[in-house]
């Protein structure tokens, strides 16, 4: 299948025709460029106002298939306007469409109209995080009995290693609960959570599962991801969080498939 290329790339050392050619693609305001010529030498401020205006809308439609949840919230229009200045701001640079819009939550959160929605960026952290995970490798799991072969005086040693798809993100909002009634395309009922929430992002097997950390969750597989032993995990989300239930934890990362491997201390 023929790939599409977007991507605005490092253009020092490459002809200048090029350059002319990419730099204003992504700046309506910018004049076509001289070197651009159609048949017989004639202007081609048309075409290439075309191609584009053909560019941005193919971006668009990919933030778009990104961030439906976002894109449901906000609105079409409002968000086609938030993803056009995105794309303004932030041109591709990668050749794969499925890459760009990294940056995209971190936009929304400075975005000027989007201040009356201050968890709108970490719903769109969460839609970035899915994507992630649907795209990362296949790996098996870690297993329970694998977890339970360990003799208990060595548990606070080892270190985990994270499956591919494995992504936190918190949020001082209830941004995971806003996520879940944004993401289908069925009626949006109250949501009734209004404190903070941290979202656990697996694929476990084919499909992508988003669940709601419990109490010192996030800060627990925080330091599990990070490499840090399973004492310092423990000890960090005891610190975190009164409420931390250790062994509620750990059956919620081995059913989400979070993590595939244990390396022992020596």
């Amino acid at each position: 299948m023929a790939r599409l290329d977007f991507s605005i790339p490092d253009l020092s050392g490459i002809p200048s025709y090029a350059a002319a050619f990419a730099l204003p693609l992504l700046d309506p305001d910018h004049a076509t460029p001289v070197k651009v010529s159609g048949p017989n030498g004639k202007a081609a401020a048309r075409r290439y106002n075309v191609y584009r205006n053909n560019v941005t809308v193919s971006l668009i439609e990919a933030l778009a298939a990104t961030f439906p949840a976002t894109r449901r919230i906000t609105g079409e229009d409002f968000f086609r306007a938030l993803a056009r200045s995105h794309i303004r701001a932030s041109p591709p640079t990668s050749p794969l469409l499925f890459e760009y819009g990294r940056d995209f939550p971190a936009f929304i959160e400075r975005y000027e109209y989007a201040q009356s929605l201050p968890w709108l960026a970490d719903v769109a952290r969460i839609e970035r995080a899915w994507l992630d995970a649907y795209h990362a490798a296949d790996v098996p799991p870690l297993l329970p009995q694998d977890l339970a072969s360990i003799r208990p005086e060595r548990l606070g040693e080892i270190v985990l290693v994270p499956h591919p798809a494995t992504r936190i993100v918190f949020s001082p909002y209830p941004a995971v609960s806003i996520f879940a009634a944004n993401r289908s395309s069925g009626p949006v009922g109250p949501i009734e959570a209004t404190g903070p929430e941290a979202a656990l992002v697996t694929r476990p097997a084919l499909e992508v599962t988003v669940q709601i950390l419990p109490p010192g969750g996030f800060t627990f597989l925080d330091h599990l991801i990070k490499g840090e032993t399973f004492g310092e995990a423990v000890a960090a989300a005891t610190a975190a969080s009164a409420e931390f239930n250790l062994s509620a934890n750990i059956v919620g990362m081995l059913q989400a498939g979070a993590f595939t491997a244990i390396h022992q201390g020596d």
